[in-house]
């Protein structure tokens, strides 16, 4: 056995769902997978966790650097959430599920926000993997307990990966069924997960490693379905479990006092809240006067309306609410409108072109936004895995097969990455309004009589926007009202949350245009495959927009084989040109920073950890402020 702390990352994938050159990039990615080193021939690595390239940032036993291993428990944090649920089930199509349903569950290995790309164990003491990490065998823990106290063992494991690649959300099984030939549990102790043979293993071991574990005795006994909604919880091992509920309006989580893990190095500084509340607001601007009234203590702030114009109230001027910015050190999210490419009017590039050049990012940010944001112009925007200027020799080494075989236009070999258009000061920019109507028209949907496109078949080019923010009507209107000066019947449909989730999940899609995000991973695999394979086309909450495209499809597999971090970069910045050159979102807006109000009962570790803001991991609560603003009257 060989003993290593393996790998620094260099950049965090804090979805833990899925994780996972040069000129000769495609072809070693091929002859990786065709010529696989036997496990015979290779060292076997025994680690306290795994890393996508290079050494871990932290040793065995480590408590994270970024934590405050003194912080106070106790005390009770709460946030809003929009809507409504009716499910705690969150790894199904069906219901709402609630804010926060995922607090009592566990996986194997967990991540850390200041390292990209680590997997430490959490639920195991060691994990043993090839040099090629073609199987990967889990040593776990034997304190590890259920939120009853029942024992959490390998059989567990086992039931958990069947469920959840039979069962529920698409994604686990169309990543996972065509990636792992066997699970075997040889002791209550051991897992083992033996990847087929002809795939690339790299980021596999991390991968089945993030996949939650949930009781057994327990689904059987309760005769749950992973496929239903529910309110009855499944049972985890997970620091916080269901405390209370009012269906729909309020849901409480409570610390669990016999956590197996409290103790452990990793979460020293962690899980500091007794409670926390998440209380559910139908409309924006009530959730906005509920957090002036106390009704909850902290707030993310998206309005960049509010931000601006609507943190005047006393509280704030006396400092018994904080108003701050605290750096975000974490890519864009990719915010975006995003074309439903089902729907058979949008099939044609120009169409979703034209729609794109209408919306006038200049005015809104300087009218509506007060300044605050920046366009989003790549899928890893605020990274240094977003493509710019024209391809490098690499990049193109990794295009050329592509434009060869006719999946992607010669131009792509020269030209810089597609970007948002750039608009004048007035709402209605007439130089893009000139070029979107010369696409439309080439595109076969002429003016008519009253002046709305129509096409050869007399069917009239109808876009709708499916919102469920009224907050964000002041957004959308102005772009219908542009798309209507092109001739286009475009017209805004707000809904609730939950016909909201019915139009937007499997198997439906019933809907045109929504705000959605182009998700990426700092170090993409097969999370690329999620959010934009073909094979989640039409079943998956990620690949809403419904992206078909055989050169993402390609290029997934490639960056998927980077053994480097500079393949990987290389990779990625073509795979973003690409998915760029497919015009499947309208990409808004981002800003670096977290604009945030809360009341002034909380503290947290100065400098934050560059990737998470972590108000429910490492934040903690100051009983004695809490005392004071208690005797002011300033909370309940």
């Amino acid at each position: 056995m060989v003993n290593t702390s393996a790998a620094t990352a260099r950049t965090p994938d804090q979805s833990a769902i899925l994780r996972w050159g040069a000129a000769g990039l495609a072809v070693l990615a091929l002859a990786a997978l065709c010529h696989p080193a036997r496990a015979e021939d290779q060292k076997i690595i025994t680690s306290h966790g795994i890393s996508t390239f290079g050494d871990l940032k932290y040793g065995p036993d480590f408590t994270p650097d970024y934590v405050n291993v003194n912080a106070p428990k106790g005390g009770e944090i709460s946030e809003w959430a929009f809507g409504s649920f009716d499910s705690m089930n969150p790894y199904s199509v069906k219901g709402t599920s609630a804010a926060g349903s995922t607090f009592p569950y566990e996986s194997i290995l967990t991540g850390v926000a200041d390292e990209i790309g680590a997997s430490y164990c959490l639920m195991c003491t060691t994990m043993d993997y090839p040099e090629d990490r073609s199987w990967v065998t889990f040593h776990l823990r034997k304190d590890v307990k259920f939120s009853d106290g029942s024992p959490m063992t390998a059989d567990d494991v086992v039931f958990s990966y069947n469920i959840f690649t039979t069962k529920g959300l698409s994604d686990f099984r169309t990543v996972f069924n065509k990636q792992v030939e066997k699970v075997e549990a040889p002791d209550p102790y051991t897992v083992t997960f033996t990847f087929k043979p002809g795939i690339p293993y790299r980021d596999l071991p991390a991968s089945v490693g993030g996949l939650p574990v949930i009781s057994k005795a327990d689904y059987e006994a309760k005769k749950l379905d992973l496929e239903e909604s529910s309110l009855i919880p499944f049972l985890g091992t997970g620091p916080y479990l269901l405390d209370r509920m009012v269906t729909g309006q309020t849901i409480v989580y409570k610390r669990n006092p016999n956590y197996w893990a409290e103790a452990l190095p990793i979460n020293k500084g962690q899980n500091n809240f007794d409670t926390v509340r998440y209380e559910y607001f139908a409309d924006p601007n009530a959730a906005f006067e509920g957090f002036k009234g106390g009704t909850y203590t902290f707030r993310q702030e998206n309005s960049s309306k509010s931000w601006a114009t609507q943190y005047d109230f006393p509280l704030v001027a006396s400092g018994e609410v904080q108003k701050v910015e605290l750096p975000n050190g974490n890519k864009a999210n990719g915010q975006a409108f995003v074309f439903n490419l089902r729907r058979e009017k949008f099939k044609d590039p120009r169409v979703r072109e034209a729609i794109g050049l209408m919306f006038n990012f200049e005015w809104s940010n300087k009218t509506l936004f007060y300044g605050l944001y920046t366009r989003i112009n790549s899928v890893w925007e605020n990274s240094y895995l977003a493509a710019s200027g024209a391809p490098t020799p690499g990049e193109v080494a990794i295009l050329q097969p592509l434009v060869d075989k006719g999946l992607l236009p010669a131009s792509i070999l020269t030209d810089p990455p597609i970007t948002a258009p750039t608009s004048g000061e007035t709402q209605l920019d007439r130089k893009n309004l000139r070029k979107a109507s010369a696409l439309l028209d080439a595109a076969g949907w002429k003016p008519g009589a009253d002046g709305i496109r129509v096409n050869d078949k007399g069917e009239v080019l109808k876009v709708d926007f499916l919102n469920d923010n009224s907050a964000f009507d002041r957004v959308i209107t102005p772009y219908v009202e542009n798309l209507k000066a092109l001739g286009i019947d475009a017209t805004l449909t707000d809904v609730d949350s939950a016909q909201m989730d019915v139009r937007t999940r499997p198997p439906s899609f019933d809907f045109d245009i929504i705000t959605g995000n182009a998700r990426a991973g700092m170090e993409p695999g097969d999370d690329i495959e999620q959010f934009y394979g073909s094979a989640t086309a039409d079943n998956s909450t990620y690949n809403v927009m419904g992206l078909r495209s055989p050169a993402v499809d390609a290029l997934a597999e490639v960056v998927k084989a980077a053994k480097t971090k500079d393949d990987l970069i290389v990779a990625t910045k073509a795979l973003d040109r690409v998915l760029l050159a497919e015009k499947f979102w309208v990409p808004q807006w981002y800003k670096n920073v977290y604009t945030l109000a809360y009341y002034d009962i909380y503290a947290h570790p100065d400098p934050l950890p560059p990737y998470a803001l972590g108000e429910l991991a490492f934040w903690w609560y100051d009983a004695d402020k809490a005392a004071k603003l208690k005797a002011a009257g300033v909370l309940h």
